[in-house]
């Protein structure tokens, strides 16, 4: 249950700010929560019940500033109220933490193994995910699942997490034309959900696979209806 301890004559998200204006520190920031969000879309079309924010505010107190993931999911919330969108994520209008939070480390850290580790299991965070590209000797990426109050390392690639009902985990791919280590979406079995990108590159295969095997059998029936002719048959006859 949220219980934010809040003060009354809370305001709107429209009256809180809705952005700090500090750019991000890298293109991975962006990118990674981006192709996540855009594998959602693809494979949750017709769910209203979830909403994925990049580097968005959430607010927990109206006198405290906002935590500002680099993504984070939460179920069980409109995935949009109105043309507008959400300006920021307000816990006290939500009233849902988010189930997921993602932290993609850049050159500098900024808190992600420390302060906001704590900040999301106070918070009630069940999976802190972090991803940094620049580890050698550890993980790249660590999925952490909250545990009476404390979170514990989950060490599978992926990792299934059964209160999504899908996988997180990394593997080399292309998206965006640029082939590297990506975060992807995964089924209960293992298997990669495909980009938007991949998507589009299997239905082309598909429809190509579909005119091949058209003309392959047009020529058959030519073939036929030659060897029905030189055996002074007309094909048209036999229908």
């Amino acid at each position: 249950m949220l219980n934010l301890n809040l003060p009354q004559n809370l305001p709107t998200a429209a009256e809180l700010p809705h952005s700090d204006d500090t750019p991000v520190d890298n293109e991975l920031q962006e990118l990674i929560p981006g192709l996540l969000k855009a594998i959602l879309l693809l494979n949750w079309v017709e769910r209203w019940d979830w909403f994925f924010g990049i580097d968005m505010g959430v607010y927990y107190h109206p006198d405290q500033p906002p935590i500002i993931p680099d993504g984070f999911l939460s179920l069980g919330v409109e995935r949009y109220y109105d043309e507008q969108l959400r300006l920021s994520y307000v816990l006290w209008v939500e009233k849902v933490i988010p189930i997921l939070t993602l932290e993609v480390v850049s050159a500098n850290y900024r808190g992600e193994y420390s302060r906001k580790k704590t900040d999301y299991a106070q918070l009630g965070v069940l999976y802190y995910v972090i991803y940094s590209s620049q580890r050698r000797r550890k993980p790249r990426l660590e999925v952490h699942r909250l545990v009476d109050g404390e979170y514990q390392l989950q060490p599978e690639n992926p990792v299934w997490l059964p209160e999504i009902g899908l996988g997180i985990g990394c593997e080399r791919g292309t998206y965006g034309g640029i082939t590297r280590e990506w975060l992807y979406w995964y089924d209960e079995s293992g298997n990669r959900l495909l980009t938007p990108e991949e998507r589009v590159k299997q239905a082309e295969t598909e429809v190509t696979q579909a005119q091949q095997e058209a003309r392959e059998a047009q020529q058959r029936a030519e073939r036929l209806a030659q060897r029905l002719r030189n055996l002074g048959i007309e094909p048209d006859s036999l229908t």
